[in-house]
């Protein structure tokens, strides 16, 4: 429901629909359906995603993009989110740091809905999320409306 919509919002954000590269789906888009899949999973999840979703929750009623960067902030992975968030250069970030940094209920759940394995979600996530990032704050600060809301004033 949401986030396959969020997926498609994501996926158009991020450079639409099938990318460039070949193999089993474009990352661009396949990226934003794993994010779009996991910002739901974080909104609206059940069990341990619920609990971590109350963090979420506390940036944005509709807005689980503050939540996420204080996963990964508390993950060890700050510098990376505030190079995102930032007007400089954006840092990169690994599968294996995404896999680490997330809740393993909501990754699955992410997964699960992208119609991937946890580990490609990872992946996926890993390339998807400094440029997401970047776009939905261009202003240096992540914004406190709803992320459907932020999408759409990026005219997508």
């Amino acid at each position: 429901m949401a986030g396959n919509d969020l997926g498609s919002l994501l996926g158009g954000l991020l450079g639409g629909g099938q990318g460039g590269s070949g193999g089993s789906g474009g990352p661009a888009g396949g990226g934003g359906n794993v994010l779009g899949a996991l910002l739901g999973a974080l909104l609206g999840g059940g069990g341990a995603a619920g609990a971590q979703a109350a963090g979420a929750q506390a940036a944005g009623a509709d807005n689980p993009l503050g939540g996420l960067l204080d996963m990964l902030t508390t993950s060890g992975l700050g510098d990376q989110a505030q190079s995102w968030i930032g007007t400089g250069e954006n840092q990169p970030v690994s599968g294996s740091q995404i896999k680490e940094a997330l809740d393993d209920d909501a990754l699955q759940q992410a997964a699960r809905q992208a119609g991937v394995s946890p580990d490609e979600a990872a992946d996926q996530l890993a390339q998807a999320l400094p440029q997401a990032v970047d776009k939905l704050t261009p202003n240096g600060q992540v914004p406190t409306e709803s992320l459907e809301e932020i999408i759409r004033k990026q005219n997508l």
